[in-house]
């Protein structure tokens, strides 16, 4: 909608829910575009900030606000574009007011070599995996920065990240012990039943398991399966994954019947949001009195530890969780097809002991 200033100036909104979201910028620009998806999304961008000294060319705080009103950034997964931002915002608030270069004889000249941006990113070597982020979408905003001729180098193209030698291995995996105590308190009927099960019989990520629903099993596909695939396109990675339904999944789809086209929804019948799901799930491990160490995405790692276990290589754990790096994969286990392996390394699949009790009756 429009909405008309007392001088004639117009601004523009998005409407949702009763919610009036500005956007800023003309229609089909870079900034406005940004602004919109996002809206779309449900994500609340940072305001960039506006053209002030502290904003000119050359300072962290200009480069900030470039990046996140661009194309490029607009066309990122609506969770890689709020986990950026977010970093984004707490590096210029520590370091906007200094240069990334600086005029020299009509020339723009690195102040912030890969020596200063080292020294940068050593100083989160204590929390190894809030370095690698950090590290990785500064990588990304000055590919980009340089790619539209806003930068003259890279500074960030020989800088490494500086690990620790007793840095945990991130999120805990679950044990079998920890599965059934969940399924002790979350038994088959329940919402928190096919959610965990979703995860652990595919290791969809979280910001595809809130997406999934009916429309995404497929009986046509080869070889044949009992029930079928579940087929889908990782939102992160743009990987095509099929993973069979395993008898557990299929017998926690048929005991939470919905009409909705997503298998999760919340208890006012919408589909969850992404931070929604994690917060919802943290809470139902809480009710099973599970430790803290426990979440969703390490529940996804235990997906992969499964198959690994019973001897599948990394090309496997890649075929179920849609890894695209063989690095990747090989965390779990030490051209061909997919689909075929995915098959290969669920075969035989063998639920706990308290699961197959429900599921038989």
């Amino acid at each position: 909608m429009y909405h008309m200033l007392r001088h004639g100036k117009p601004h523009r909104y998005f409407r949702r829910a009763g919610k009036r979201i500005r956007l800023p910028g003309l229609p089909g620009s870079a900034e406005f575009m940004a602004a919109y998806q996002a809206a779309l999304d449900g994500i609340t961008l940072p305001k960039p900030e506006p053209i002030t000294p502290r904003t000119t060319p050359g300072t962290v705080h200009w480069l900030v606000s470039a990046y996140l009103s661009s194309a490029t950034f607009a066309a990122l997964a609506p969770e890689t574009r709020r986990t950026r931002a977010n970093i984004l915002e707490n590096f210029r608030k520590a370091d906007g007011d200094k240069r990334i270069f600086q005029i020299v004889n009509g020339n723009p000249v690195m102040v912030l070599t890969h020596h200063l941006l080292q020294a940068i990113i050593n100083k989160k070597s204590i929390t190894p995996f809030a370095q690698r982020n950090f590290l990785n979408t500064l990588r990304a905003m000055f590919k980009w920065a340089v790619s539209e001729g806003k930068l003259p180098d890279d500074p960030s193209v020989r800088v490494t990240r500086q690990r620790l030698k007793n840095t945990t291995e991130g999120y805990r995996t679950w044990t079998d012990a920890d599965m059934d105590q969940f399924i002790a308190r979350h038994p088959i009927g329940t919402k928190a039943y096919l959610a965990f099960v979703l995860v652990r019989d595919t290791g969809v990520r979280r910001g595809d398991a809130v997406d999934l629903g009916p429309q995404h099993i497929r009986h046509d596909l080869l070889p044949k399966q009992p029930h079928g695939y579940l087929r889908h396109v990782q939102s992160k990675t743009g990987t095509l994954v099929e993973v069979p339904v395993t008898d557990a999944l299929r017998a926690a789809i048929d005991a939470c019947p919905s009409n909705h086209m997503t298998f999760l929804v919340t208890g006012q019948g919408h589909s969850f949001s992404d931070a929604g799901f994690t917060n919802w799930f943290r809470e139902r491990c809480n009710e099973a009195g599970l430790p803290n160490g426990l979440s969703y995405h390490g529940l996804r790692k235990t997906r992969a530890r499964l198959i690994a276990d019973k001897g599948v290589s990394a090309h496997g754990v890649m075929a179920v969780s849609g890894h695209k790096t063989i690095s990747e994969a090989q965390r779990y286990t030490a051209a061909f097809d997919r689909r075929k392996v995915a098959v290969e390394a669920m075969r035989g699949e063998i639920t706990s002991t308290v699961e197959s009790k429900k599921i038989t009756g």
